[in-house]
């Protein structure tokens, strides 16, 4: 069991609620006062959840300050009463800071069993884990196999020798 300090409890609530309030407020056509409460509910129990340090630093590193732009901008036209527009923005803001974990996260649900047969279909393929590029285009481009011979180690006790071509005589 994961032992949460009092403060973080805090936290799991007011994100918790947030994102309930979000939900409806999406549920209710866009509602721009539940949508708005949520927003300020579940940004309030960031900090609480990871700390005020970590929320910050997550939020404007370098190459995530884009996302959290559109994020923060989004929120802001939700609260100045621009529902549609804000909500689209926090998704593609969430999009951006998030798009790192993706991979990740299709490979788990790929592992889920009923969920995985739809994964498996040809336009959701996930091709290799963390990775952006998949088989056929490894293949294609010939990623796959750069050593000449056997990989370099101990295999059965042996130490192979890979074999690399180059260009260079050996006097």
């Amino acid at each position: 069991m994961i032992s949460l300090t009092d403060t973080q409890r805090i936290g799991v609530g007011l994100m918790g609620f947030g994102v309930f309030f979000l939900l409806f407020g999406i549920l209710l056509y866009f509602d721009r006062v539940l949508l708005g409460f949520g927003n300020i509910l579940f940004i309030s129990g960031l900090p609480f959840m990871t700390g005020l340090q970590n929320t910050f630093r997550f939020f404007y590193q370098r190459q995530k300050l884009k996302g959290s732009s559109f994020f923060l901008a989004g929120i802001l036209l939700v609260l100045l009463r621009w529902p549609g527009v804000g909500m689209l923005c926090e998704s593609y803001g969430l999009y951006l800071l998030f798009k790192s974990t993706l991979p990740l996260v299709s490979e788990f649900i790929a592992s889920i069993p009923v969920l995985g047969i739809i994964f498996t279909l040809p336009g959701l393929s996930t091709g290799h884990p963390g990775t952006d590029v998949s088989l056929e285009e490894e293949q294609a481009v010939g990623l796959s196999g750069t050593l000449n011979g056997p990989l370099p180690g101990p295999v059965n006790g042996h130490q192979g020798q890979a074999q690399v071509q180059t260009n260079e005589e050996v006097p």
